[in-house]
């Protein structure tokens, strides 16, 4: 995974899986799946965002694999998953589907954290029989179910149009990102992070987001441009806690209060002051708490016998 992100050591360094496979999704795209922890403990199974990969969880897999089984996945087109000519928010349901199937028992259920356009993926799949049988809770971090463009704070302009505008051209734009550099860094810190980011959280950031192919980052924008998860919000029934950063240009708290109110079983509300987007890792202690959280108040723990 280093070789993805150029990082190879410190808290963000991604730690090696006990256990990989490829999950195969209904359309036969092929998705990276890493195990981490010990093969009975309570599972938790996460789902990254818009341009990061399996490296975005670092943090959270190396705090919570030594008691839980953690099951991180590549998104289509991100990591090491290839890139697919499908993208959409079925094909985002249609991946976990299989990641689920591929990876736990008949009848197991986890907890399922998604960050960003993983939330999304929940949602897209929350009405789902399989997602349904397989998740005893959710944590949403840092995500919105629809209008996400006109949303966004990332054009420091009033709310309208050429806000709109202008930030679709931004987020869609086709352009390379190049090297990391110090512009570069402070470009994505400015749009993606809160402004008290630890320089290392930034880089880290910044390796795992430059990774991503700019074809599969303009490709997944054209499906975030168009998202409308509303429906997905409502079918969501499990015990759902929400975290979002008060500075998050990207999906603003306003989303993440909607989402609260349209949850039918939201068992808990999180705003972080002064973080930004990247909750898992600005604020990687408190995102393992919430996980930690659900497992122990929503999971029963598997025996050997009984596995």
């Amino acid at each position: 995974m280093s070789r993805l992100t150029g990082i190879d050591s410190g808290p963000y360094a991604p730690p090696a899986p006990v256990r990989e496979l490829t999950a195969v999704s209904a359309d036969g795209a092929r998705l990276h799946v890493e195990i981490h922890g010990p093969e009975f403990a309570p599972a938790v199974v996460l789902a990254h965002g818009w341009t990061c990969s399996t490296a975005f969880w670092a943090a959270q897999i190396r705090d919570l694999a030594a008691d839980h089984r953690v099951i991180a996945y590549d998104q289509r087109g991100h990591g090491r998953s290839p890139s697919s000519p499908a993208c959409s928010t079925d094909a985002l349901a249609d991946d976990l589907e299989a990641v689920l199937a591929a990876t736990l028992a008949p009848g197991e259920q986890a907890v399922i954290a998604g960050h960003s356009m993983g939330g999304m993926t929940v949602m897209a799949a929350s009405g789902r029989a399989a997602f349904q049988a397989h998740a005893a809770a959710v944590l949403l971090c840092s995500t919105g179910s629809s209008q996400l463009v006109a949303g966004s704070t990332v054009v420091p302009l009033r709310p309208g149009r050429v806000r709109t505008w202008l930030t679709r051209r931004i987020l869609g734009s086709r352009a390379p990102l190049g090297p990391v550099t110090p512009l570069a860094r402070r470009i994505l810190k400015y749009g993606t992070m809160g402004p008290g980011s630890a320089p290392h959280m930034v880089e880290a950031c910044a390796r795992i987001v430059h990774a991503c192919p700019r074809k599969v980052r303009h490709s997944w924008s054209q499906v975030l441009d168009l998202l409308d998860l509303d429906h997905g919000v409502r079918e969501l029934t499990v015990p759902t806690a929400v975290v979002v950063g008060t500075a998050d240009r990207l999906t603003p708290p306003a989303q993440s209060r909607a989402l609260c109110e349209a949850l039918p079983n939201c068992t808990g509300f999180t705003e972080l002051p002064g973080i930004g987007h990247m909750t898992p890792i600005e604020a990687p202690e408190l995102v393992t708490g919430k996980i930690r959280e659900l497992v122990s108040t929503h999971i029963q723990v598997r025996s050997e016998e009984s596995a």
